[in-house]
C-alpha cells in the first residue's frame, strides 16, 4: 500500500502540489500566529511602559513618625520595616522626611514643606553649595522668585503641631535634573500649596519643632516585574495589608499600568486567535474544494481497486495516503516559514516566559491545519468512494444531494446572523461576534453564489437562442461547472477579508496619527518644569519673536474641567488644528475683542500715592505687583494711611529691570496688631485713590482715565466684601461688613484684564456647576467669570471635556501665586533646529521632547495595532488560498472545456469565439467574485464596524477614520483583480494554445 501511495503521489504531481501549497501557506500563517501574538504582547507591554510616566512605576510608603531627635535612626528603622513587609524583589529605595509648615514672614500663611531626601544634591542642579549643616537649605529658583529670597536669605516657618519656629538659611537655589524621571516622581517632594519643597539635611529634623514628620520610602518597580509578573497586583494588595498593620500607607499608580498591560495582552491574544481560527477554517474549505476538483483521477483508481477486491478501508487508505503526504510536507515546510515570518513582522521573539506557550500553540495550530485538512478530505473522499464502481468510472461525477448543500448554507447563514446580532448588541461576552465581519462576508458570498448560478443559466440559454455564442457558452459553462458556487463564495470571502484587513490597517495608522497630534496639540511639544506662566510666555516670545515657530501652553485642572491655556496670538500658526475643534480664529478673535490692554508698567524705584482716607479707624493699603519677565511677585506697602487727603512715597524693589511690573491688585486691611498680623478692614472704612506716580520714564501710572474707568477693576471674591466706585476720575474703595467669618483676609481689588467675562471655548457638555450658577474658573486664586464663545465636540489635549482659554489672560488672573500646571512649548512643523537652544538661552529648562511621530510609533507597539497587522497577514493569506483554489478549479475543468470547444471548432465555431468563451467563463467568475467581495467588505464593515478597538485605553476623542476609504477600496480591488487574473491566465494557457492549434 505504501508503494501504491508513493506511486500515486509521483503520478499526480499537480494535485499533490496544490494541496502542498495550500497546506504550506496555511501552516505558515497558523504557526506564525502564536509567535506573533506572544511577541506582540511583550512588545505592547514595553510600549505601555514607555508611555507610562515615572510615577506609574514608583511604589511609595508613608507613615507619620516621631523622630525623638534622631531622624536618621527613625528613617532607617522605617525603611527596614517597609522592606521586610513588602517582600518583593526590588532595588534600593530612596527615603526621605518632610514636615508641612507655614511661612511666617514675607509670603505669610503660604504652606511649604521642609524636606530631606536621599541623594538630593546628585539629582539637582545647584546654584550654590549643597546644604550640609543643620539650618542650611536649598530652595527652587521659582520659589526664590516668588518669595523674593536669594542665596544668603532666610526663611522662617512654623507648624501648628508644635509651638515654635524653624529658621533656615538659603545656601543654594536648585532646579531638578530629569524632572520627569523616577527620582522626582514622588508627590511629597514635587511641591505643596504652589511652592516647591525646601530641602535641608537630615540633621535639621533634630529641631524639636520638626520631631513630628512624615517618613517616605520610594522604590521603582523593575520593568520586568511589571511586564512579566501578572500576579503583581495581588502581591501589592497583600503587602498593603501587611503594612497597614503598622499604619503605613502604601500608594502606587502601577495598578493602572498593570491593567493597561493586561488589556493589551488580552486584545492581542484574542485578536490573533480569532484571525488565525478564521484562516484555518477557510483553509479547510479551500483544501476540501481543491480535493473535490482533483478527485476525478482518484475515482478511477478506487474503481480499479474495488474491481480487484480491495475493501473500502484499503481504498480509503490509498486515497488518504495521497493527501497525507502533501499535507505533512506542507506543514513541515510552513512551520519554520511561519516562525521566520512572525519574527519579521514583529521584529523579535516572545519573552522567555512565553516561549513554551508559543511553541505549544504553534504545534496546536499546525496540527489543526494537518488533521483538519485530512479530516475534510477524508469526508469528501468517503462520500465519493461509497458509490458503486460504475459511478466511479463515469467521466463526470454525479452531483451531490442538494438538500445537504442547502442545509449547510442555511446553518452558515444562521451563524452569521447570530454573530451580527451579538456584534451589534455591544455585549462584552466573548463569542462569535469577533468573527462577525468574516461571517457576514461569507453570507453575502453564499447568497450571491446561488444567485450567480441561476442568472448564468438563464442568461446562457437566452444568449444561445439569440445567436450570441460567446456569451451563451461562457454563461452555461459557469452555471454547469461543478463546485463553481463554492469557488465563487471562497473568492468573495478571500477578497472581503483582504479588503477589510487592508482598510483596517490604513484606518489604524490614520487613527494613530490623528491621536498623536490631538494628544500633543502640535507636531512637537516640549515640557518645561520649574517655571511660571509669565516667565514661560516671556521666554517663548523672546526665543521666537516672529511667532511662527513656538507657542507657550499650560495644561491645568479647574475644579470642574481640564483647562488648556494657549497664547492665542500664535495658535493658528503653531497648533495642529482640526475641524473637530471648531474655527481656529474663534478664541483669538474673542480674546482680542475683550482685551482692554494693560495698565502702564512700573519701572521706577519709588511710588507716590495720592489718596483720601475716610473713617475713624486706621487701615493699611498695599499694592501687589508682578514682574512681566520673570513673574516674580513684588509687594508694595503704603503702610497705615493717615486720615484725610494725603500723599505717601514708598520704595519699590524688583521692577527696574525691563519690562517692569504690572499691577495685580490692591489690598485693604486693618492696621497690624502687636504681632504684626492684620485683619479685614473695619466696615465703612473708605479709601479714595486719586493718583499713582513713579520716578521712572513714564511718571504717571494711574490717572483720572485709568482710575475712573470701572471696567478696569473688579472686586475680589475671596476675603472681605468691598464696594468699588469710579467717580470723578478717582477710585473709591469702601469696606463692607465681613460676613464670611474670614478673620485674616483683607479686601482686595483686582486689575481686570478683559472687559466682561473671560472668553473660553468649551468642549463637551456644560459642567454641572455651570448649569445652576455663574460659569467660573476657580483655579487661578480668584474665581473668574467666563463666557463660552463656542462649544465644540473636542479640543486638543483636553479631549471631549475641557476648555480652551487665553494664556495671557490666565496669567493675569493668577496674580502673584502661580497655580501651577504642566508647562509646555508647542513647536510648529517648520520650527528651526536651533529653537530649543534659543528657549534654553531664554531661561527655560527643557524636560521631555515629544513629537507626534514618536507618539504614533509608541502607539503602534500597543495591542490593537498588532492585531490589525496580523489581520492583514491572514487577509493576504486568505486571498492567496482563494487564488490557488481558483487555479485548481480552472485546471480541473480545463480538459472538459477543451473537449467541448474543440468539438465546436470542428463544427465551424470561429477560433475567436472559442478563445473568448474559454476566457470569459473564468473571467466572469473572477470579476464577479472580486466585485462581490468588495460589496461584502463594505456591508460587513457597515454592519459590524471595526472588530478591533482603536486603542487599548478606549480613547474616543476623535471619530475613527472610515476603514474602507475610496482609495483603499480601489487599490485593494485592483490588487485582487491582478492576482486572480494572473492565476486564471496561467491556468488557461494550455487550453488557449490548444484552441489556436485547432
Amino acid at each position: 500500500m505504501f508503494a501504491l501511495v508513493l506511486g500515486a503521489v509521483r503520478t499526480r504531481t499537480a494535485q499533490v502540489l496544490t494541496i502542498l501549497v495550500l497546506a504550506t501557506v496555511a501552516a505558515a500563517v497558523a504557526v506564525a500566529g502564536p509567535w506573533f501574538a506572544y511577541a506582540s504582547a511583550d512588545r505592547s507591554a514595553t510600549a505601555d511602559l514607555a508611555a507610562a510616566g515615572a510615577a506609574e512605576r514608583v511604589l511609595t510608603a508613608q507613615r507619620g513618625v516621631n523622630t525623638a531627635g534622631d531622624p536618621a535612626g527613625a528613617l532607617t528603622a522605617f525603611a527596614g520595616r517597609v522592606r521586610d513587609r513588602l517582600r518583593l524583589p526590588i532595588g534600593e529605595p530612596v527615603t526621605g522626611l518632610f514636615a508641612s509648615l507655614t511661612l511666617v514672614r514675607g509670603a505669610s500663611g503660604v504652606p511649604v514643606r521642609v524636606a530631606f531626601r536621599d541623594g538630593f544634591c546628585e539629582h539637582a542642579r545647584l546654584d550654590g553649595r549643597c546644604p550640609s549643616a543643620p539650618g542650611e537649605a536649598a530652595i527652587s529658583e521659582e520659589s526664590a522668585r516668588r518669595l523674593g529670597v536669594g542665596r544668603g536669605g532666610t526663611l522662617e516657618t512654623q507648624t501648628s503641631m508644635v509651638s515654635g519656629t524653624v529658621t533656615v538659611r538659603v545656601v543654594a537655589l536648585y532646579t531638578r535634573q530629569d524632572p520627569d524621571g523616577p527620582y522626582w516622581a514622588s508627590d511629597p517632594f514635587r511641591g505643596s500649596g504652589g511652592l516647591d519643597p525646601v530641602f535641608v539635611p537630615v540633621a535639621t529634623f533634630r529641631d524639636k519643632t520638626l520631631w513630628t514628620a512624615t517618613s517616605v520610602y520610594d522604590v521603582v518597580l523593575p520593568d520586568a516585574m511589571i511586564r512579566g509578573d501578572r500576579a503583581l497586583a495581588a502581591e501589592l494588595a497583600a503587602a498593603d495589608g501587611r503594612l497597614g498593620v503598622d499604619e503605613v500607607q502604601l500608594s502606587t499608580n502601577t495598578r493602572r499600568l498593570l491593567g493597561t498591560i493586561a488589556r493589551d495582552r488580552s486584545t492581542v491574544l484574542r485578536g490573533v486567535l480569532t484571525a488565525g481560527v478564521q484562516l484555518v477554517v477557510l483553509t479547510w474549505f479551500a483544501i476540501g474544494l481543491a480535493g473535490r476538483y482533483t478527485s476525478r483521477a482518484r475515482r478511477a483508481d478506487a474503481a480499479l481497486l474495488k474491481l480487484r477486491g480491495v475493501g473500502r478501508s484499503g481504498v480509503l487508505r490509498l486515497v488518504w495516503g495521497q493527501h497525507l503526504v502533501p499535507l505533512t510536507l506542507g506543514v513541515l515546510l510552513g512551520a519554520p516559514i511561519g516562525v521566520l515570518l512572525a519574527r519579521v513582522l514583529i521584529g523579535g521573539v516572545p519573552g522567555a516566559g512565553d516561549r513554551s506557550a508559543a511553541l505549544t500553540w504553534s504545534a496546536v495550530a499546525a496540527g489543526a491545519v494537518l488533521l483538519g485538512g485530512l479530516a475534510v478530505l477524508a469526508l469528501i473522499e468517503a462520500a465519493v468512494l461509497r458509490r458503486p464502481v460504475a459511478a466511479l468510472l463515469r467521466p463526470v461525477a454525479p452531483g451531490g444531494n442538494p438538500w445537504w448543500a442547502a442545509l449547510a448554507d442555511a446553518l452558515l447563514l444562521a451563524v452569521a446572523a447570530a454573530a451580527l446580532f451579538q456584534a451589534r448588541s455591544g455585549s462584552a461576552a466573548v463569542g462569535v461576534d469577533a468573527a462577525a465581519p468574516a461571517l457576514v462576508a461569507l453570507a453575502v458570498g453564499l447568497l450571491a453564489a446561488r444567485l450567480l448560478g441561476r442568472v448564468a443559466a438563464r442568461a446562457g440559454r437566452a444568449a444561445l437562442r439569440g445567436g450570441r455564442l460567446r456569451l451563451g457558452l461562457s454563461a452555461l459553462q459557469l452555471s454547469r461547472s461543478a463546485g463553481a458556487e463554492r469557488l465563487f463564495a471562497l473568492v468573495v470571502v478571500g477578497v472581503a477579508g483582504f479588503l477589510t484587513a487592508a482598510g483596517g490597517q490604513w484606518a489604524e495608522g490614520a487613527a494613530r496619527t490623528e491621536r498623536s497630534t490631538a494628544d500633543l496639540g502640535a507636531v512637537r511639544v516640549l515640557t518645561v518644569p520649574g517655571t511660571n506662566r509669565t516667565a514661560l510666555v516671556e521666554a517663548v516670545r523672546r526665543a521666537d519673536p516672529g511667532g511662527r515657530a513656538a507657542m507657550a501652553a499650560v495644561v491645568s485642572q479647574d475644579s470642574e474641567v481640564r483647562v488648556l491655556e494657549v497664547d492665542t496670538t500664535r495658535l493658528a500658526a503653531i497648533a495642529a488644528w482640526r475641524p473637530d475643534y471648531g474655527p481656529v480664529t474663534a478664541l483669538p478673535l474673542a480674546t482680542a475683542a475683550a482685551n482692554q490692554g494693560g495698565l502702564p508698567p512700573i519701572t521706577g524705584d519709588r511710588l507716590t500715592l495720592r489718596y483720601r482716607r475716610d473713617g475713624s479707624q486706621p487701615v493699611a493699603l498695599s499694592l501687589s505687583l508682578r514682574h512681566e519677565a520673570t513673574g516674580a511677585p513684588v509687594t508694595v506697602s503704603f503702610g497705615v494711611l493717615g486720615a484725610g487727603e494725603r500723599t505717601v512715597d514708598v520704595p519699590v524693589g524688583g521692577c527696574a529691570e525691563a519690562p517692569g511690573c504690572q499691577i495685580v491688585n490692591w489690598s485693604l486691611t486693618s492696621a497690624p496688631d502687636r504681632t504684626g498680623r492684620t485683619r479685614p478692614p473695619p466696615p465703612g472704612a473708605a479709601v479714595t485713590v486719586r493718583e499713582l506716580r513713579q520716578d521712572g520714564a513714564e511718571p504717571v501710572v494711574l490717572d483720572v482715565t485709568t482710575l475712573g474707568d470701572i471696567a478696569r477693576w473688579r472686586p475680589g471674591t475671596v476675603g472681605s466684601a468691598l464696594d468699588v466706585a469710579a467717580t470723578g476720575g478717582a477710585l473709591r474703595l469702601i469696606a463692607d461688613r465681613n460676613s464670611g467669618g474670614q478673620q485674616h483676609v483683607g479686601a482686595e481689588l483686582w486689575a481686570a484684564g478683559t472687559r466682561g467675562p473671560l472668553p473660553v471655548v468649551l468642549a463637551g457638555p456644560t459642567p454641572e456647576a455651570w448649569r445652576y450658577s455663574d460659569a467660573l474658573l476657580e483655579a487661578y486664586g480668584e474665581p473668574a467669570p467666563v463666557q463660552v464663545t463656542a462649544t465644540v465636540p473636542a479640543l486638543p489635549v483636553v479631549g471631549r471635556s475641557g476648555v480652551l482659554v487665553d494664556l495671557d489672560a490666565t496669567r493675569r488672573l493668577s496674580g502673584v501665586a502661580d497655580p501651577g500646571g504642566e508647562f509646555q512649548v508647542w513647536l510648529a512643523p517648520g520650527a528651526p533646529s536651533g529653537i530649543v537652544d534659543a528657549l534654553t538661552a531664554a531661561g527655560l529648562t527643557i524636560g521631555t521632547d515629544t513629537t507626534a511621530g514618536q507618539l504614533a510609533e509608541r502607539l503602534r507597539g500597543q495591542g490593537p495595532a498588532a492585531v490589525v497587522r496580523f489581520a492583514l497577514l491572514t487577509g493576504t493569506a486568505a486571498m492567496l488560498l482563494a487564488a490557488v483554489t481558483v487555479a485548481v478549479g480552472i485546471a480541473a475543468e480545463r480538459r472538459s472545456l477543451a473537449d467541448q470547444l474543440t468539438a465546436l471548432r470542428r463544427q465551424g465555431l470561429p477560433a475567436r469565439v472559442a478563445v473568448g468563451a474559454g476566457y470569459s467563463g473564468p473571467a466572469a467568475l473572477i470579476v464577479t467574485g472580486v466585485l462581490t467581495g468588495v460589496l461584502a467588505a463594505i456591508l460587513s464593515v457597515a454592519a459590524t464596524g471595526t472588530p478591533v478597538p482603536a486603542f487599548t485605553d478606549g480613547w474616543r476623542v476623535l471619530s475613527t477614520p472610515a476603514p474602507l476609504s475610496p482609495g483603499v477600496v480601489t487599490l485593494a480591488a485592483l490588487a485582487a483583480l491582478i492576482l486572480f487574473g494572473l492565476v486564471g491566465w496561467l491556468a488557461l494557457r494550455p487550453l488557449i494554445r490548444g484552441l489556436h492549434r485547432c
